[in-house]
């Protein structure tokens, strides 16, 4: 139906979808930019006599990685790894790994079980964020004993509890990414 007011104006459910596509900047950004701000929460003026700060960055790239697989290309561990390592004290080349090895490990996992639910991503993302952080702490140089681990206990208990708010946060972030804008035509 024509508005008699405006007749350029398009009443019909449809029309303002018509000659819309994804802006390429967000479609492809978002991840990444999230990501990479993610690695500078180092940086935020947090005090505390043992590591209790999840690592946001990983889980970021994890949560992207689980719900959208095809997004984050392989090799995307290691610029993201490597600007973790340059804002988390870790040193040079271990967030290059373990961000790599995860993307590897989750791809592989993809290949062998392609359907899963949310369930099965938080006890996948809670073996993952164990082990990252297991094997940071032992990279850094930390001997492995009973007090590292014991000092690992609430870093790792607030990452359980935090990856479904990130996940959230990565869908939020997802939303955004797929908006459509006009297109020029």
């Amino acid at each position: 139906m024509i508005d008699p007011i405006n007749p350029r104006a398009r009443r019909d459910a449809f029309g303002s979808k018509i000659n819309r596509d994804h802006a390429p900047l967000l479609a492809y950004g978002v991840p990444w930019v999230s990501i990479l701000l993610a690695s500078l929460t180092p940086l935020l003026p947090i005090i505390a006599p043992a590591p209790i700060l999840p690592p946001l960055a990983f889980m970021l790239l994890l949560a992207w990685r689980l719900m959208r697989p095809g997004l984050l290309p392989l090799w995307a561990g290691l610029p993201l790894g490597a600007f973790d390592d340059l804002f988390s004290g870790q040193p040079f080349g271990s967030g290059i790994l373990l961000f790599s090895l995860t993307l590897i490990g989750i791809e592989a996992l993809d290949a062998r079980f392609p359907w899963r639910s949310f369930w099965q991503d938080w006890i996948i993302a809670i073996a993952v964020i164990a082990a990252y952080l297991v094997v940071a702490a032992l990279v850094s140089g930390a001997h492995p004993d009973r007090a590292l681990l014991l000092a690992l206990v609430p870093q790792f208990a607030l990452s359980m509890l935090m990856f479904p708010i990130i996940a959230r946060i990565v869908s939020m972030l997802d939303r955004l990414r797929l908006l459509r804008v006009r297109r020029l035509a």
